[in-house]
């Protein structure tokens, strides 16, 4: 199966090879091979849009989405090209809003747009990539766009310094994107920005993906535009707990290598959304303990029959189910 045979020559050689074969379990074995996602027509040749350098920048991204995805394509460029034809909100350019906008330049997104209200410190240093010390006192959104077109020149970088105050600036704000990353934490809380984001994204129909970490633990929750959502989960969470224990898993305690797992996992499950491999990454929750290497966090949160968000029988429920030690 190296691109000079077609698939009834390569059924035939197989039963020269294996007498005992049927042609129907020949063909079977060949058809078997092909629906698996792993072979590639032998006329795939790169698209037109994208050029000589482009092909040569993303051939590593291409050697591991060809590995990864077991989806049939046109293309073997298909999932390059997904990224490209793309728009990413970064709503928060900090620990690992920084990490996820350059991840998602160095990779080929199309446009990406930064909204961020703070400027440098020198406190943010130690963990935000995009920074240096002469930027202290710079607005974030100004230095950003200007370092991520020095990542990637072909990516249209654009920003702009404002505080999300209200559901209504998410509204607008996520509105013509394609997905986003929510690396913002203020307005706190579970009735603030990330429930406002939740609602909005529901209804523009845009999935999105919460990164975040409490010290050593590192996650990111993603919410497929179907749900189940952000509120299930925390209907789910608080259903578990015995009442009047309150759940609060952030904090300011974080190194340089937890804000960087945080905004990669952030980055690689927005990549999962915008070039469908897996094909349908639906609702899940995953994470690391830095400190632990055996604790694992993953569950598919269920969908709430009541949720305020998205209780319309959300057809993409899969039972929960948490790996820790």
């Amino acid at each position: 199966m190296d691109g000079t045979r077609t698939p009834g020559e390569i059924a035939a050689r197989l039963r020269r090879l294996f007498p005992r074969l049927t042609e129907a379990d020949a063909d079977g074995v060949v058809d078997l091979l092909i629906k698996s996602g792993y072979v590639e027509d032998a006329d795939d040749q790169p698209p037109e849009e994208l050029s000589q350098a482009e092909q040569d920048r993303y051939s590593r991204n291409h050697a591991f989405f060809r590995r990864t995805d077991l989806t049939p394509r046109a293309r073997s460029w298909d999932a390059q090209l997904r990224l490209k034809r793309s728009r990413v909100l970064v709503l928060g350019l900090g620990g690992t809003g920084s990490h996820t906008a350059w991840a998602l330049a160095a990779c080929g997104v199309g446009e990406i747009h930064c909204v961020d209200r703070d400027t440098v410190e020198l406190s943010n240093l130690t963990r935000q990539a995009l920074y240096r010390e002469s930027d202290i006192g710079r607005p974030k959104v100004e230095v950003a766009v200007a370092r991520l077109g020095e990542v990637n020149s072909g990516v249209r970088i654009t920003g702009e310094s404002r505080a999300i105050e209200r559901d209504q600036d998410m509204v607008e704000l996520v509105r013509g994107f394609d997905a986003v990353a929510m690396c913002a934490d203020e307005p706190g809380g579970r009735g603030g920005i990330r429930l406002w984001a939740n609602r909005a994204c529901l209804a523009a129909r845009v999935p999105w993906a919460l990164g975040g970490y409490s010290g050593p633990l590192v996650s990111v929750a993603a919410f497929d535009a179907g749900g189940p959502c952000y509120e299930c989960l925390t209907a789910n969470i608080d259903a578990s707990l015995a009442p009047g224990i309150p759940v609060d898993l952030g904090g300011p305690g974080v190194i340089a290598p937890s804000a960087g797992v945080s905004g990669h996992l952030t980055a690689q499950a927005v990549i999962s959304f915008l070039t469908k491999i897996p094909e349908n990454p639906g609702s899940y929750v995953t994470g690391v303990n830095l400190i632990a290497p055996d604790q694992h966090v993953y569950t598919r949160p269920l969908a709430a029959p009541d949720c305020p968000a998205c209780s319309r029988g959300a057809p993409n429920a899969a039972p929960a189910g948490t790996i820790s030690s």
